[in-house]
């Protein structure tokens, strides 16, 4: 189901867009990666209540059919690991898809090893001890990606992009006195937008430098899609949204 959410949400956020959604479906990349965080941790949250019931009441362990069945679900969870290793960094939405293959490969090696230990030792209660081990190990590494992706859904400047270098950036700008009402945010998990206002007291500079600017913006921030006003600083026109507390 994680792997279809992933490839569902890249198949809608390259779709074109339309006149009521204007960013079409880029978004949606992000909520699969924020659903398939959460549904990581309700399942991680589920297998340590199971163990810890273990605990008290242990149950018989089959260790050579898990062994068997465990060993089958490394291999083709692993394979299919690997295919999203090289996007995993980039991609937030490839990352959620990568975690879920890895945390089963995760789970399956815990388990071979559990029911080797199992068959030689016939300590049953190495069943849980070990699923609470590969339950705090998947926790550690999905919750970054429940804190990126919430992030990006509440409108938060993505992690790659450092806010006050954009700002000093277009602040040095040749012609320009200030920089207010700036907002930076993920319009899907590959691709980030930008709205600022610029004050240039000398008079509206040339398209060239507006399409200079957003050339910029992409190579050195990232930023594909810039959206640049224009203003003169006219003292009896003062922009509402100039102050810092205004959005």
């Amino acid at each position: 189901m994680g792997l279809l959410l992933a490839w569902g949400a890249s198949f809608l956020a390259r779709r074109q867009p339309t006149l009521r959604r204007t960013f079409g479906f880029r978004r949606s990349s992000i909520l699969a990666a924020l659903i398939n965080a959460a549904f990581l941790l309700i399942a991680c949250g589920g297998i340590a209540w199971e163990a810890i019931q273990r605990f008290y009441h242990p149950d018989e362990v089959a260790g050579q059919t898990v062994i068997f069945v465990a060993a089958i679900g490394i291999a083709i969870n692993t394979i299919s690991a690997l295919m999203f290793v090289s996007g995993r960094n980039s991609d937030l939405n490839i990352r959620g898809a990568f975690l879920h293959l890895a945390a089963d490969a995760a789970v399956s090696l815990g388990v071979v090893l559990a029911g080797i230990a199992i068959v030689v030792t016939q300590w049953h209660w190495l069943d849980p001890a070990v699923s609470l081990g590969v339950t705090t190990i998947i926790v550690i590494g999905t919750w970054q990606l429940f804190r990126e992706s919430f992030d990006l859904v509440m409108d938060a400047v993505p992690a790659g992009i450092e806010p006050l270098a954009v700002r000093t950036y277009l602040s040095e700008r040749p012609g320009v006195a200030q920089v207010h009402d700036l907002h930076i945010w993920a319009m899907s998990t590959t691709e980030a937008a930008l709205t600022v206002h610029l004050v240039t007291p000398d008079g509206h500079p040339e398209d060239e430098f507006l399409a200079q600017l957003c050339h910029e913006l992409h190579d050195h921030f990232g930023i594909e899609h810039a959206t640049i006003q224009i203003e003169l600083g006219d003292s009896d026109r003062p922009c509402a949204l100039a102050p810092e507390h205004v959005v």
